[in-house]
């Protein structure tokens, strides 16, 4: 890991795992493998390493990712289409799960797409995954629609919306 690439994003949140070694920054294609292996661990692997390595590649696809301890432990991915950011993942290895990692990947990449000019962001979330949907509604997301049967496995999926104030 290249000390230098990874940025800070003001302080670590008090979480119940030593975060001093935290480091939060923006995902390179150099992180190919790292997705991939957080990517199968914590998700099954939803995406293709060809999927991956253009999701690292493309400047109107921001991602962030905190690695501790050399390895990435969380991420967060997102696609910038004119003023919107829509969030394509946001993702946290099993065991550092509700300990704040996902809220601090998610205020980072919501900056990064203000940063960007984003004005709204969108997402969707399995409707029976409360600890996700009350992460983004911690955020202030709001429920804008359904998908019936979006998942792999048949789970809805709803739709929520964020104003991003500038």
């Amino acid at each position: 890991m290249d000390p230098e690439a990874r940025i800070e994003a003001g302080p670590a949140p008090a979480l119940a795992l030593d975060v001093a070694a935290a480091q939060l920054g923006p995902l390179h294609p150099r992180d190919l493998a790292s997705c991939l292996a957080l990517d199968r661990l914590a998700l099954g692997g939803l995406w293709s390493q060809a999927q991956w390595a253009r999701e690292l590649a493309e400047e109107a696809r921001p991602g962030v990712g905190i690695w501790l301890e050399g390895r990435l432990v969380a991420m967060a991915c997102g696609w910038l289409v004119v003023d919107e950011l829509h969030i394509t993942m946001v993702v946290v290895d099993p065991g550092h799960r509700r300990c704040g990692l996902g809220r601090w990947l998610l205020t980072a990449l919501l900056d990064q797409g203000r940063q960007a000019g984003a004005r709204h962001a969108t997402l969707e979330v399995a409707a029976p995954n409360s600890a996700a949907r009350g992460l983004y509604g911690g955020a202030g997301f709001l429920e804008a629609g359904r998908r019936r049967g979006y998942y792999r496995n048949g789970d809805d999926a709803l739709v929520e919306w964020l104003r991003l104030a500038p």
